[in-house]
């Protein structure tokens, strides 16, 4: 202690005569910053500001590679999807304690950023908003900036909502650091009624005053137009309507849907299933994440590719993916007992053919050719399996991801060369799902509904039979119950990895079952009487208790406020 405090003393009399010699050394204008004074003055410098809040603050370590988070997971080294029954990531980062059940208020795991990073990002939003109320501009385009600021806010509700209930409703306030900030208002979490309410109002604002498309001289692609809010609240009234929430109509969520399909603007990608993801701009995107060389993200190809062709084998998809796709008939291979479907065609020793083709374009499994030639998953001797090169990079599972990898990029050292993929945060699809969805439930699957041109029945089969895919429609007759499950299955495989599992099976209240059951993979024997395959557990201990139902506020959080702000029950 001695010595420590002698340093102290030095390092401060050093700091004294260090400023008394050098007065103005200091005094210098920031480069790697700009000024409040800036925002507030000059208009392109403010909108330049609102622009940036599509990105959020890099807060926990593995994330972010290259640029900053945007809105969800996106693309990272571990997907949002290795924290559900999709896939899991070999390499853990903080995905394991999730998947296990183990996830708390001091430790979320790979899930630790959303409550700082959505609430910072409000904050950045409330002042911009501010800022422009005062800032001299043409009407129309203030308008729609604030527009703008409105749905970013909104989608940060959005995600704040989704993963922990009930939320903090800032209004437009914008609070400092001298602010008392130990008012219990500042840390009231409202109902999830409210938290809805105060943000369908914010989507209804800015749909009034964003754009339509990006045709807009001032506008660019990548920024929020009318059609992203309303596919938000279509998002959003689909969850409210939900058995996890229950404080939205079914009704409520099919007109959304409606009324975003009925603006004739959007349409299903033709080019292909697998091109959709590669394809920037397409007809089906409502509103999307661009990247340039000087952006960069995670190089998807190398952090999941095979081994054998010197790829890290990321996020690796489960048996449990693999067996919920469809025949080509249309038929479930496996029955509700886990037993095969012997009308589906299923054969054991060739479990990979005549699938649905979305299988095809979005896993990697034996025999799937890739980059000049067939992956090999089997022992002894497979390229791909544990007996391949780098081993440590192996697949658990069995199987690795196709799914949004372009094979024009380099695999190996591709750094600066690759990972220019769009990511989708909103396309049609989705819309014609959540539509199918909740029109069915409202109505049934055969009922146009007032203002309408769809059934719930046609919207599911617009996706089913959408070129490259061309499964076989769902027939007419189908009850409420039944049609239920094709919507669910379809969820399940047009929209895998793109971050609606962990919400889907939530808000249907199904993930006390999905979540509960074990992580299969599968090992294939190379004999000489041909393959043999055989399941095995990927990943033991996966865990789901009632009260992950929603993810624990942090520790720090609740620290910070003084023991003000409520935890989520079980935590």
């Amino acid at each position: 202690m001695k010595s420590l405090n002698k340093y102290i003393v030095l390092l401060a009399l050093g700091a004294t005569i260090f400023s008394a010699c050098n007065k103005n050394l200091l005094d210098v204008t920031a480069t790697d910053r700009i000024s409040t004074e800036a925002i507030e003055t000059d208009t392109a410098v403010l909108e330049a500001f609102i622009i940036n809040k599509y990105i959020g603050e890099r807060i926990i370590s593995n994330e972010a590679d290259g640029t900053n988070p945007g809105f969800g997971r996106g693309f990272e080294y571990a997907l949002w999807s290795s924290l559900t029954d999709e896939s899991m990531y070999t390499n853990d980062d903080n995905t394991w304690l999730i998947i296990r059940g183990q996830l708390s208020p001091e430790n979320l795991g790979t899930a630790g950023s959303l409550w700082a990073r959505s609430y910072r990002s409000i904050r950045e939003c409330n002042y911009a908003k501010k800022v422009l109320a005062n800032i001299q501009m043409s009407t129309s385009h203030k308008r729609q900036l604030e527009g703008e600021l409105q749905f970013i806010r909104a989608f940060r509700y959005h995600d704040l909502i989704r993963n922990f209930g009930r939320v903090v409703l800032m209004g437009d306030t914008v609070y400092g650091l001298k602010d008392d900030l130990t008012t219990a208002n500042l840390f009231q979490r409202k109902s999830i009624q409210e938290g809805m309410d105060y943000v369908i109002q914010e989507l209804d604002d800015a749909i009034a005053k964003l754009p339509k498309d990006n045709n807009d001289a001032t506008w660019v692609t990548g920024r929020a137009t009318k059609g992203a809010a309303m596919a938000l609240k279509s998002r959003l009234l689909l969850y409210a309507a939900s058995p996890l929430y229950n404080v939205g109509s079914w009704a409520a969520a099919a007109r959304a849907a409606q009324d975003l399909i009925v603006l004739n603007k959007y349409s299903l990608y033709t080019g292909g299933y697998q091109s959709l993801f590669l394809t920037d701009r397409n007809p089906e995107t409502i509103f999307a994440r661009y990247y340039t060389k000087n952006a960069n993200h995670v190089h998807l190809e190398i952090a999941n590719g095979p081994n054998g062709y010197g790829g890290w084998g990321g996020n690796t998809p489960y048996q449990n993916l693999v067996d919920a796709y469809e025949m080509k008939n249309g038929r479930a291979p496996f029955n509700p007992d886990g037993t095969i479907n012997t009308a589906s065609g299923y054969d054991p020793n060739n479990p990979y053919d005549n699938r649905d083709p979305r299988f095809d374009a979005t896993i990697l499994y034996n025999g799937s050719m890739y980059r000049g030639r067939a992956i090999e998953t089997f022992t002894p001797g497979g390229q791909d399996s544990p007996q391949g090169n780098d081993n440590w990079n192996t697949s658990k599972t069995g199987y690795y991801l196709r799914k949004f990898m372009n094979d024009a990029y380099p695999l190996q050292n591709p750094w600066g060369n690759a990972g220019f993929q769009p990511w989708n945060y909103f396309r049609y699809a989705e819309i014609l799902l959540n539509y199918a969805e909740a029109a069915n439930e409202a109505y049934g699957p055969d009922v146009t509904p007032t203002g309408g041109n769809l059934t719930a029945r046609q919207a599911l089969n617009l996706v089913r039979t959408r070129p490259s895919v061309e499964m076989p429609e769902i027939p007419i007759g189908q009850s409420k119950d039944e049609f239920r499950q094709h919507v669910r299955y379809e969820r399940r495989v047009e929209l895998a990895f793109e971050e609606h599992r962990f919400y889907d099976v939530r808000r249907w209240k199904i993930a006390m079952i999905t979540e509960n059951v074990a992580a299969y993979g599968m090992t294939i024997t190379k004999g000489s009487n041909g393959l043999t395959y055989t399941r095995k557990e990927a990943l033991s201990g996966r865990r789901f208790e009632e009260k992950h139902y929603w993810l624990p506020i942090p520790r720090s959080e609740i620290l910070s406020s003084n023991g003000q702000l409520e935890q989520n029950p079980g935590y």
